[in-house]
């Protein structure tokens, strides 16, 4: 075998001999390990940048007047907003509060306010601002809100006075035993309880814990019953007295003075039975009293009595004490006053009030004070025309009459439809005229004084007054006297001559003076 060796070439002695350099394996950090320092040196900058901006404002956000979000008062959410703000809606709110009055019928409604109970608006809003400003607080507001309770106040006598003005609506009457007499049978009508407020036991658990009847929104009232003055038992020995009654009729006579006429109505127990009942006294059971339904009666009057006819009625007010006390003992007649309601008057061309008066036999300003005390009159003006009644204040006689006829000068004085006497007379001048219409005797004076005209009237009988203020009346008299002596008009019977008075001879003066009692009809024609 035979052994061969290679040979390295001779190297060029000016070719420099080429050098072999193994790179060194660990890497050169410097460049890189300087540019993330650089990178987390900003990033540490910026943070704590941020941290110091986020606590500065977190120390200002700290030291303000703003509400930590996640507050809540009366389930209103106050976060973020200042105390002002804060303020008015919690004052909105609390005004809109209410409290249910609960009792056994239903419910009564109010707002907490008129129950006395007041909110510190003030006090509130701080208290809800102080939350979260402290480490326990805080962690209820991380934890999911934290609700601050409101600051108020309670004033029981405001709550005392508002359920006292509820109670009369809460209220109910208790109602007698009664007997009445319907279609002419006689009913026994059951009694009943009623109720009323207690306002001490309301007011006692309404003070002894405001706060719950407050969260709860509810007040329950304590009711107590209240029973009636006249039981059943106390009304059962009145049936035998109403079936005593049941045959019992009373007559009405109405009169009409102004007409002078009078209508007559039989009342049976069926018809008086529909607004008259019978009751037990309360302050002696053994004793008993009728009782009329005045709505009732106000219906029967109406619908009993239609032929009075237009503007005439029957004053209920005056009737129906009148008609009860008749028919509980048994009186056969009562009499009744027909009266008028006022009248329209559409004023006509060239009318005075004057003419008017005269044309309704009332004197003028009685008129003008019924339209306000205005005597300007225009066409087509409506003016109220006062009832007749207003010249007829007295109860009418009704056997008695006097009529005055002014174009012929006399007077006819009538007694149970018969003349009694008939007179010449003397009525007022153009100047100062006697008024027409329908008067009253109202006034007896044995010799009255008229001091406008400085006379002495004997045998006076006031009859009107020509103004509705007026102290002194127009009426009938003898021969007037003047200076103690001298005697007037002895010949002027027949003839206008006085100042709107009547004027008889002193003799015929004297006769009516006593004969004609206050309340006798005077009829003044034109």
């Amino acid at each position: 075998m035979t052994s061969q060796s290679k040979q390295l070439p001779e190297q060029d002695s000016h070719v420099p001999a080429e050098v072999w350099v193994q790179a060194d394996p660990t890497p050169n950090r410097a460049g890189p390990s300087t540019g993330k320092l650089l990178l987390l040196g900003c990033f540490t900058l910026i943070f704590a940048g941020i941290f110091g901006l986020t606590f500065v404002l977190a120390a200002l956000f700290f030291y303000s007047d703003m509400i930590f979000p996640g507050v809540y008062v009366m389930g209103v959410n106050l976060g973020s907003m200042n105390q002002t703000e804060a303020a008015a809606i919690l004052q909105e709110r609390w005004l809109q509060q209410q409290v249910v009055l609960d009792h056994s019928d239903g419910t009564w409604t109010v707002l907490a306010a008129d129950l006395g109970m007041y909110l510190d608006t003030e006090a509130t809003v701080e208290q809800a601002h102080a939350q979260g400003r402290s480490l326990d607080s805080a962690l209820d507001i991380l934890q999911g809100g934290l609700h601050s309770q409101p600051v108020w106040s309670f004033d029981s006598a405001k709550a005392a006075s508002t359920l006292a003005s509820a109670a009369p609506h809460l209220a109910v009457a208790p109602k007698n035993a009664e007997v009445r007499i319907e279609q002419g049978n006689v009913l026994e009508i059951p009694a009943s309880d009623g109720r009323t407020m207690d306002m001490d036991r309301t007011m006692a658990y309404l003070t002894a814990d405001p706060v719950q009847v407050l969260l709860n929104g509810h007040l329950p009232l304590a009711i107590q019953p209240v029973p009636p003055a006249v039981t059943d038992v106390d009304v059962s020995h009145l049936v035998a007295e109403a079936r005593r009654l049941l045959s019992s009729t009373v007559t009405l006579r109405a009169y009409d003075p102004v007409s002078d006429e009078s209508t007559e109505w039989i009342i049976t127990a069926q018809s008086w039975g529909s607004w008259l009942s019978l009751t037990a006294d309360p302050d002696n059971r053994e004793q008993f009293r009728w009782v009329a339904d005045q709505s009732a009666a106000e219906h029967f009057l109406d619908t009993q009595f239609p032929g009075l006819g237009e503007g005439r009625y029957l004053d209920s007010e005056i009737l129906i004490p009148t008609l009860t006390t008749a028919i509980s003992t048994q009186q056969p007649l009562v009499t009744a006053r027909i009266f008028h309601h006022p009248r329209q008057h559409l004023v006509q061309p060239g009318e005075t009030l004057a003419g008017i008066g005269r044309a309704y036999g009332i004197p003028y300003p009685w008129i003008q004070q019924a339209n306000s005390g205005s005597d300007l009159l225009q066409a087509g003006d409506t003016i109220t025309i006062p009832s007749t009644d207003e010249m007829l204040p007295l109860p009418p006689i009704e056997n008695k009459r006097i009529v005055i006829n002014m174009s012929q000068q006399r007077v006819w004085v009538y007694e149970d439809g018969q003349t009694k006497w008939d007179w010449p007379v003397s009525t007022g001048i153009d100047s100062s005229p006697t008024a027409p219409g329908l008067f009253q005797i109202q006034s007896h004076e044995p010799n009255a004084y008229a001091s406008n005209w400085d006379l002495w009237m004997p045998s006076f009988l006031g009859i009107y007054r020509p103004l509705p203020t007026a102290d002194f009346m127009n009426g009938f008299h003898g021969f007037p006297t003047r200076n103690g002596s001298t005697l007037l008009w002895t010949g002027d019977l027949g003839h206008q001559v006085t100042y709107g008075c009547v004027l008889l001879s002193s003799d015929n003066a004297s006769l009516l003076y006593d004969w004609a009692e206050e309340g006798v009809v005077v009829e003044i024609q034109p």
